[in-house]
C-alpha cells in the first residue's frame, strides 16, 4: 500500500494553472524526487500534501485514507526552500519547540536534539540565536528539526541549498538512512544530477503539469538512443557497418549508435571479425536534463534550464 497517493490534484490562481491535474503514488521507504525548474509547480504541491494549501480539485491519500490535516500533520516533517526559523529564539530552544509541536515529550525530545546535536557537530549552537548562522548553519539545523520525530513523511525542498559538500554528504547519508529505516521521503529540488544520484523514482514537472513519472532508471531505459561506448585496442581506419554508425571518436574511444534492428552482439562481433580487441563496452544513458530538454523541447524554459544546470 502506497504511504502517500495524490490523484488529479489541482490549484489555480486567477489564470495560472500552478497545479493542473497530477497524481502520482509513493511507496513506503521510497526515495521520490519531484523534479522541475523554479516556477513549475513543486513548491504548491508541497504545500498541499501538507496541508498549508487547499487543493481546489482533487483528493490526497496519506497511509491509506483521506488527507486529514488536522490529524495527520504530525507524521509529516516539511523543510522549506526558505528558513522557516524564529530569528530572535536560541537555537535549543527552538529546536526543543519545534519538537514539541510534532507530539514529542520534553525528555523525550531533549534526548533526540542532543543525538542529532552531537552527530551534526552542532553542540556549540545551543545558546546562539538564529539570526547568527550561516545559511548553510540554518539549513543543518532545519533538518535536525524536520527529522527529529521520526515521521512517516519526510518532505525536503532544496535541503542542500548553502551547504559545502562535506555537509551536503553528511545530509545525503542520512536520508540513506532514514529511507532504510522506513522513512518515506520527497526530495524536491530543480538540480536533476543530485535526483540521479539520491532517489529511485522521479516525477517531473513544468508548467504545473505532469511530464513524466517513473523510477529513474526506468525513464532513462524509455528515452535511451541505442548510443554505446566502445573502447578498442586500436582504432581502424576506416569503420563501416551495416550495425551501427559513429557519433563520435576520441582517441582510442568510439561512441556509436546502433541501427534498427541490430543487436550488441552484431557490434562486438563486426570488431572481432576485423581482429580487434575490445577494452570497454557499455551502453550510454541519457540525463534526466537530457530527458527534460528532448521533452520539454527547444523552449526558453528549457534553454534556461539547461543553463542552471551546467
Amino acid at each position: 500500500m502506497s504511504l502517500l497517493e495524490v490523484k488529479g490534484l489541482k490549484k489555480y490562481y486567477a489564470t495560472q494553472k500552478a497545479v493542473d491535474d497530477i497524481s502520482f503514488a509513493i511507496e513506503p521507504g521510497t526515495i521520490f524526487g519531484l523534479l522541475g525548474p523554479n516556477g513549475a509547480g513543486k513548491t504548491t504541491l508541497l504545500r498541499m500534501i501538507t496541508g498549508i494549501f487547499y487543493p481546489d480539485e482533487g483528493q490526497i491519500i496519506f497511509d491509506g485514507k483521506k488527507f486529514d490535516p488536522e490529524n495527520d500533520v504530525v507524521h509529516i516533517g516539511y523543510m522549506p526552500e526558505e528558513r522557516g526559523l524564529y530569528k530572535k529564539m536560541k537555537i535549543g530552544e527552538q529546536a526543543l519547540y519545534l519538537a514539541r509541536l510534532k507530539g514529542l515529550g520534553k525528555e523525550d525530545a531533549l534526548e533526540k536534539i542532543k543525538q542529532w546535536f552531537v552527530k551534526f557537530e552542532m553542540q556549540s549552537w545551543w545558546n546562539k540565536k538564529v539570526e547568527d548562522l550561516s545559511k548553510g548553519m540554518g539549513q543543518k539545523l532545519q533538518f535536525v528539526t524536520t527529522v527529529l520525530h521520526e515521521p512517516k513523511l519526510i518532505i525536503l525542498d532544496e535541503p542542500f541549498s548553502g551547504l559545502d559538500p562535506v555537509n551536503s554528504n553528511l545530509i545525503k547519508e542520512e536520508i540513506y538512512q532514514l529511507a532504510k529505516r522506513g522513512c518515506t521521503i520527497i526530495f524536491s529540488t530543480h538540480r536533476m544530477e543530485q535526483v540521479e544520484e539520491i532517489c529511485d523514482q522521479i516525477i517531473l514537472v513544468n508548467k504545473g503539469q505532469k511530464i513524466l513519472d517513473g523510477t529513474v532508471n526506468g525513464v532513462k531505459q524509455q528515452y535511451k538512443d541505442n548510443l554505446f561506448h566502445i573502447g578498442l585496442q586500436q582504432v581502424p581506419q576506416t569503420i563501416q557497418s551495416n550495425y551501427f554508425e559513429v557519433i563520435k571518436q576520441e582517441n582510442n574511444v568510439l561512441e556509436v549508435k546502433i541501427k534498427e534492428g541490430a543487436t550488441t552482439n552484431n557490434v562486438l562481433q563486426h570488431f572481432i571479425q576485423e581482429g580487434v580487441g575490445v577494452t570497454e563496452f557499455h551502453e550510454i544513458l541519457p540525463t534526466l536534463n537530457d530527458i527534460f530538454i528532448k521533452v520539454v523541447g527547444n523552449t526558453p524554459l528549457a534553454r534556461q534550464f539547461e543553463t542552471v544546470q551546467q
